[in-house]
C-alpha cells in the first residue's frame, strides 16, 4: 500500500544526491544524468514517495478520472501493430462506456517505466490489460494504493479476483472442438511468448486435450511481436517435424504467415492442415482462405471491468471474476469435405 508523510528530502537523503536533483529527475527536468534518474526514481518508488505535489494532493478525493494501459502492447514495444485492431477497438469501447457513467480515460503506457509522468499516479484507478506473469505495472499500483482491475487473469495470483476476460479456457475447449470436427486428430498448439493468462490457458487446455485424446503434445512457442513473419518461422519448423492434421495459432497474424509459408510448400488449406487463429486480425480475415478465428466480445469485457472498478472505488472490493464470451468466425481454412481433413499425396 502507499505509504504517507514521505517527503522529497527523504528521497534526496536516501539516493545521496540533492533535493533539486530528485526534483529534476522525477519531473524530467534540468541535466541530471540518466543513471541518477534512475537510482531516484527507483529510491522514490521504494518510498512510496508520489512525486509531483499536485499529483498527490488530487489523490485526496475522486477526480472521476481512470486510466487504461495495455501490457501486450508495452511488451511488444508498438502501440499501433499492423493489422490488430482488437486493441484500439476496446480502447474506444472502454472509454466510450467510461463516459456514459461519468468517467474521464486516460491511455497511460508502461506506468513502471522511467518516462511516465506523475499526474499518472492521480487518477482514482486504473484497468490493467493482459497482465504479466510478475507484472511491474500491478505491483507498483499496489504498492502506491491505487484501485486497479485487470483485463484478464494475473498468472502467479490466485488470489486476484478482481478481473474479467473472456473465458479462455472454454473458448480453447471449443477451438479445439471444432478442428476435431473438421477431422483433425493431431493438432499442433502455436503459442505466445507473452507471460499472460491467455496463453498459459490455451496450453494447459490443449495438454488436457491430448492427453484425452491420446494425441502426442506438439507445443511450438513464438513471439508475438515476430507477426506475420513469425509465423512463417513457426511453419519452418512444424512442416520440418511432420505435417499435422492442424496448427491452432494463438494470433491471426502468426496464422497468416504460417499459413502462407506452408502454401508455398505446396500444402493446400484446408485440404491437407487446418489454421485456426484464437484471435482474429485482418491479416487472417483477408488470408486466402481466411482463416477461421474467435473475435472477442469487448462490449461486455469493457462493461464487466467498468462494473468492477466502479464498485471498488466507491466500496474498496468487487465482486469478481467476470468471464464473458467469444464468437467463432468460421472461415475457409477449417471448411472441409465430411470425410475431414484429406492428405496430399504430393
Amino acid at each position: 500500500m502507499r505509504r504517507n508523510g514521505v517527503t522529497i528530502r527523504d528521497v534526496a537523503a536516501r539516493a545521496g544526491v540533492s533535493i533539486t536533483a530528485v526534483s529534476h529527475a522525477l519531473n524530467g527536468k534540468g541535466t541530471v544524468s540518466a543513471s541518477t534518474r534512475a537510482k531516484v526514481r527507483r529510491v522514490a518508488d521504494e518510498l512510496g514517495y508520489q512525486a509531483d505535489a499536485f499529483a498527490r494532493g488530487m489523490r485526496q478525493a475522486r477526480i472521476d478520472a481512470i486510466g487504461l494501459t495495455m501490457r501486450s502492447l508495452d511488451i511488444l514495444g508498438d502501440y499501433t501493430p499492423e493489422g490488430v485492431n482488437v486493441f484500439d477497438r476496446f480502447a474506444g469501447i472502454f472509454a466510450a462506456k467510461a463516459l456514459a457513467r461519468g468517467l474521464s480515460l486516460t491511455l497511460v503506457p508502461d506506468i513502471s517505466g522511467p518516462s511516465v509522468p506523475p499526474l499518472a499516479f492521480a487518477l482514482d484507478g486504473y484497468a490493467v490489460m493482459s497482465p504479466q506473469a510478475d507484472d511491474p505495472v500491478t505491483a507498483m499500483l499496489e504498492r502506491r494504493g491505487i484501485p486497479y482491475v485487470t483485463y484478464g487473469r494475473e498468472p502467479g495470483r490466485p488470489d486476484h479476483h478482481r478481473w474479467a476476460s473472456e473465458d479462455d479456457r472454454e473458448a480453447a475447449r471449443r477451438a479445439l472442438h471444432h478442428l476435431e470436427h473438421a477431422g483433425a486428430t493431431e493438432i499442433v498448439l502455436l503459442n505466445g511468448t507473452d507471460r499472460n493468462a491467455w496463453n498459459e490457458d490455451y496450453r494447459i487446455e490443449y495438454l488436457q486435450w491430448c492427453e484425452r485424446t491420446g494425441c502426442t503434445p506438439r507445443v511450438y512457442q513464438q513471439p508475438e511481436r515476430t507477426g506475420v513473419a513469425g509465423g512463417a518461422d513457426a511453419a519452418r519448423r512444424i512442416a520440418d517435424d511432420g505435417l499435422p492434421d492442424a496448427v491452432l495459432c494463438m494470433t491471426g497474424r502468426h496464422a497468416a504467415g504460417l499459413q502462407a509459408e506452408l502454401q508455398s510448400r505446396g500444402v493446400v488449406v484446408p485440404r491437407d492442415v487446418l489454421v485456426f487463429a484464437a484471435s482474429d486480425s485482418e491479416q487472417a480475415r483477408s488470408a486466402k482462405p481466411a482463416i477461421s478465428a474467435f473475435s472477442f466480445g469487448l462490449a461486455d469485457t469493457a462493461d464487466a471491468l467498468l462494473d468492477m472498478l466502479v464498485q471498488l472505488l466507491d466500496t474498496g472490493e468487487c465482486e469478481g471474476p467476470r468471464l464473458t464470451g467469444v464468437q467463432l468466425k468460421q472461415r475457409a481454412s477449417t471448411r472441409t469435405s465430411p470425410e475431414g481433413v484429406q492428405r496430399s499425396e504430393a
